[in-house]
């Protein structure tokens, strides 16, 4: 290891040590934002690195090559950092910094953008975090774990300058992109209705049970800012999708990205009303969200859009397991993640376009082209000053909608919305699930 290498990680202890409990006090984001030339290399650090996030590594290599460094990556399963460090010095001929604690990542000044790629309970602090540390942050979808972090993210992105963007990567697909600029120039005449979809056949979680802490997991930081709860086994990795605590279920896990299209292509911001049924229909355990959900958003200029969810029914529309139709009065467009198709009112196909390379669509990981596209999104507007595609105001915007369908649904009633604020109108208990409590320390308020 060089002597300059040891002594910025050196620095990065103390600061730590200093900044215990999270009182970021380092300084406002202008003056840790690196300014970066043509030429210079973006500095990365990755926070969960073992599904998405290694999926995010491997597209930034694959988008930008030598243009980013890994420096850094950041995980609470110690098995992670190791296998993943091992496969990023196989792809780039470089290993990373291995790191547990998110924090220490933050408190390294030549780090100029985080990737965030944890559960969800996670997203908002994070990146919050990492704007007051003047980095730039690519956040993964949902962005936020409750509406009022969507609040935070949105206005700390215009307090601290930073880039901001969400993993919604279908913003970036071309076709996608040339669909839209389609329906604005009125190929399906007024466009008034998105219809999405998603189907899986996702397996019962069981009945957890309260267990030791593996021997590879840190449990304290991987509750983050959750208040603390005793460890069960049928929590990590991937099922705390399904617990309020944590998670928010389905329809921000997967809902979101086609609610985003559809949003997009309507060119609708707030609801005026959201409306959720469902259930937890196809098993028996554990899982608190709903296997089967229908959520429908209504708009006060006479638009409107729904989403039908089955997590563990995989029957398919279009023979897709996930995609978005927009309606209008001359014609329907259909969008999914590889193509674009336009059809006139009797349903007859009149135009065709595929994306030039495939991306998937429901497994976990979720590479492909489009991830690709919408990092070099991200890096161009950092290095040049590019607009972003889903900057995370917008991002926020569009998590913060499946929220309220999780709400509505939860309380088993409509919702009516402020559409210029998104808050619940006249529903004290519906707007007390707009945020949450945190671990004291934890709180990502600024």
């Amino acid at each position: 290891m060089s002597d300059s290498r040891q002594s910025r990680r050196d620095f990065i202890k103390t600061t730590t040590a200093a900044t215990a409990g999270l009182s970021l006090a380092m300084g406002s984001a202008a003056s840790y934002a690196r300014i970066l030339g043509a030429n210079d290399r973006i500095n990365i650090a990755c926070a969960g690195v073992r599904s998405r996030g290694m999926a995010l590594m491997e597209s930034a290599y694959k988008s930008a090559g030598k243009q980013v460094h890994f420096d850094s990556i950041c995980d609470v399963d110690s098995r992670e950092l190791a296998d993943k460090s091992a496969a990023i010095e196989s792809m780039t001929g470089h290993a990373p910094h291995t790191e547990k604690d998110y924090r220490k990542i933050l408190a390294d000044r030549d780090i100029d953008a985080v990737v965030i790629a944890t559960p969800d309970h996670l997203h908002a602090a994070f990146a919050i975090w990492a704007m007051q540390a003047g980095k730039h942050v690519y956040v993964e979808k949902p962005c936020t774990h409750n509406p009022r972090e969507g609040e935070l993210l949105a206005a700390g992105m215009k307090r601290y300058g930073t880039v901001v963007q969400m993993g919604n990567q279908q913003r970036s697909a071309p076709t996608s992109i040339q669909a839209i600029e389609d329906i604005r120039s009125g190929v399906i005449g007024t466009p008034y209705m998105g219809k999405a979809w998603y189907s899986n056949d996702r397996g019962s979680i069981g009945f957890g049970q309260q267990a030791p802490v593996p021997d590879w997991l840190d449990w304290d930081l991987w509750q983050g800012p959750a208040p603390r709860r005793p460890y069960k086994d049928n929590y990590v990795h991937y099922n705390w999708h399904w617990f309020w605590h944590w998670g928010t279920g389905e329809i921000n896990n997967n809902a979101l990205h086609e609610l985003d299209i559809c949003r997009w292509a309507l060119g609708v911001d707030w609801p005026s009303r959201v409306k959720s049924s469902g259930g937890r229909f196809h098993f028996d355990d554990d899982w608190e969200f709903y296997d089967t959900q229908v959520a429908s958003y209504e708009y006060a200029d006479d638009k409107m859009i729904t989403w039908e969810g089955r997590s563990c029914n995989k029957f398919q529309f279009f023979d897709r397991g996930r995609g978005a139709t927009i309606h209008g009065t001359e014609g329907t467009v259909m969008l999914d993640r590889n193509g674009y198709f336009l059809y006139d009112l009797e349903g007859k196909l009149v135009r065709e376009m595929a994306e030039a390379a495939p991306s998937a669509t429901t497994d976990i990981r979720g590479a492909g082209a489009l991830v690709e596209y919408h990092l070099d999104n991200f890096f161009a507007a950092i290095r040049e000053g590019a607009g972003l595609h889903s900057p995370i105001d917008e991002g926020a915007l569009s998590t913060s909608m499946c929220h309220l369908g999780n709400i509505s649904q939860k309380l088993d009633r409509t919702l009516d919305i402020d559409t210029a604020t998104g808050h619940i109108v006249d529903d004290e208990e519906a707007m007390a699930m707009w945020g949450r409590e945190y671990e004291q320390g934890w709180s990502p308020e600024f």
